[in-house]
Parts: C-alpha cells; sequence; structure tokens
C-alpha cells in the first residue's frame, strides 16, 4: 500500500535458485513442528513435460475454447453442439463442461427476461383489471399475446436473424403494442355498451371506430424500425434484431389479433352472462323463509 493505491507483488527467487534441479532442492519450507525443511526431503525431482500455462476457475484447471459463430448460426445453437460433441466423449466424473463469457452472460440473461416476461404479465393484468374494474376483461386482451409469437419467430427465419437477447428484447416490444391496440378495442367496445348498445353493434362500431388509430400507430412503430433493420456497422446486428422481430411480428400479427380480441371479448361475455344467469336461477328457486307473525 502506498499513498492509498494497492499494488500487487509476486516474489521469485533469483534466477541462479530457480533454474536447476539442485537449487531447487536446497528451497526450504516451514514445518508444522518449528523451523524449516528442505525441499529434498519431501518431494522427488525429476524432468516431465507440462503446459506452460494453467488457467483455473474456482481453483479447478478450466481449458476455454473460443469460435466465432457462423452467419445464421446463433450462440444457443453453437452451445448444443459442443454439449452434444462432450457427451459423446464419455468424460470422468470431474470433468464438467459449461459456458463462459459471453455465452454465460446470454444464458443468464436468458432466465432473466423469461422472469421479466412473467413479472410483465402479471403487472399488465393487474393494471388491465384496476382499469376496467373486471378480472375477466384483462384476459380478453392478453390472450391476443401468444398469437403473436409464432409471427415473431416466422420474421427470424424471414430476415435470416438467430434468437438472442436483442430479439428477444424486440419481442417483448412486440407484445406492448399489441396489448395496447386490445386496450384501445376493448375500452371503446365498453363504453358503446354502457350507452345502451348490444354487444354485437358496439364490437363492430369499435372496431370500425378504433382502426385507423391502431394502422396509424402500427404504421408510424414499423416505419421507426426501418431504419434499424437496414443498418450498417459496428454494432448494426443488435439494432437488425431487435428491428426484424417487430417489423415482421407487428406486420404478419396486425390482422389477427384485430380479429382476435373482439371474438375473445365476445367468448367471456358469453361466460359473464351465463353464470349470471345461471346465478339468478338459484336465487329465484331458493326457498325463502317466512318468519311467524307474532301473537299479541
Amino acid at each position: 500500500n502506498e499513498a492509498g493505491e494497492q499494488y500487487d507483488i509476486h516474489l521469485r527467487s533469483e534466477a541462479p535458485y530457480r533454474n536447476s534441479q539442485e537449487a531447487l532442492a536446497l528451497l526450504t519450507v516451514p514445518s508444522s513442528k518449528g523451523g524449516t525443511v528442505a525441499m529434498s526431503n519431501l518431494v522427488k525431482m525429476e524432468p516431465n513435460e507440462g503446459p506452460a500455462a494453467i488457467n483455473r476457475a474456482n481453483r479447478r484447471r478450466q481449458v476455454t475454447i473460443t469460435a466465432n459463430p457462423a452467419p445464421g448460426l446463433g450462440e444457443s445453437v453453437i452451445q448444443d453442439a459442443i454439449n452434444a460433441i462432450v457427451m459423446k466423449q464419455n468424460l470422468p466424473a470431474d470433468y464438467e463442461v459449461g459456458p463462459t463469457g459471453r455465452s454465460k452472460e446470454l444464458k443468464k440473461a436468458g432466465i432473466a427476461f423469461v422472469t421479466a416476461f412473467g413479472m410483465a404479465f402479471i403487472f399488465m393484468y393487474l393494471i388491465l383489471a384496476a382499469q376496467f374494474e373486471s378480472w375477466i376483461h384483462p384476459f380478453t386482451i392478453l390472450l391476443a399475446l401468444p398469437l403473436t409469437l409464432p409471427f415473431a419467430l416466422l420474421s427470424l427465419l424471414l430476415f435470416e436473424q438467430s434468437l438472442n437477447i436483442f430479439s428477444v428484447l424486440g419481442i417483448l416490444v412486440l407484445f406492448g403494442m399489441v396489448k395496447k391496440n386490445g386496450i384501445l378495442q376493448i375500452d371503446h367496445t365498453i363504453q358503446l355498451r354502457s350507452g345502451g348498445m348490444n354487444r354485437l353493434e358496439a364490437i363492430l362500431q369499435a372496431n370500425k371506430d378504433r382502426l385507423r388509430p391502431i394502422l396509424m400507430t402500427t404504421l408510424a412503430f414499423v416505419a421507426g424500425m426501418i431504419p434499424l433493420m437496414f443498418a450498417k456497422g459496428v454494432g448494426a446486428a443488435f439494432n437488425n434484431a431487435t428491428a426484424g422481430v417487430i417489423i415482421g411480428g407487428q406486420t404478419l400479427s396486425l390482422l389477427l389479433t384485430l380479429l382476435a380480441t373482439p371474438v375473445f371479448y365476445s367468448i367471456f361475455d358469453d361466460i359473464i352472462t351465463f353464470r349470471s344467469r345461471r346465478a339468478a336461477r338459484r336465487a329465484a328457486a331458493a326457498p325463502v323463509d317466512i318468519a311467524p307473525e307474532p301473537i299479541l
């Protein structure tokens, strides 16, 4: 320690005392009974071959394999291929294989994204339940989100991209856009029904009224992703992966989600109506206890 700074110091014997077997035999080590003991009394020195450098992780020797992925292949595919090759080697039980560096961080990020998706669905459901004052209507909106996932994966194939952390981030943004479109439809439908319009007319009128703003926001959002999709230079692959999922997923799933959300709303409304009628019939069929009049 010097002037508030800490410096690592590695001690090494002088050259005459470390370049011959006789000099190494004169080295001493502390003894548990006191004093020092010469190395020649403890070890047997023989010439042999060994690695020039030993790398360790958690005090265990490690061998690191690095490679650059070929175009169109993701790191997850490479890791699966390496694991398959290692399994065929029938290595002893004390050997372990695992990712490190960016591959390790990619695995951790995948687990974190799964947690983020779960938490996002929970928070979206609670917020929508508070907005619509219902525990059913949020399902109407959130059920449209899984329908966009196949189109997002299809866009990866169309643009020859891989599933990585940046494309998963694009899927998360895509879910937000689809949810917003569903909110516009369902909220306007509920407002029209509260004004006295029947369900079918309210659904058709709400879709007609909200089609224009949905198309405007969708086209504007997709147009904003086009520069990222065709970006070149350092780090452009990350932007391409995010933009490709959004452009392809939003464009391909737009019509399906616009049709699926009203259908889900109609189905859940039928369930609510059926349960309300059954509860009313049970209440009407229940016996009524009439208290006898008091005798004066």
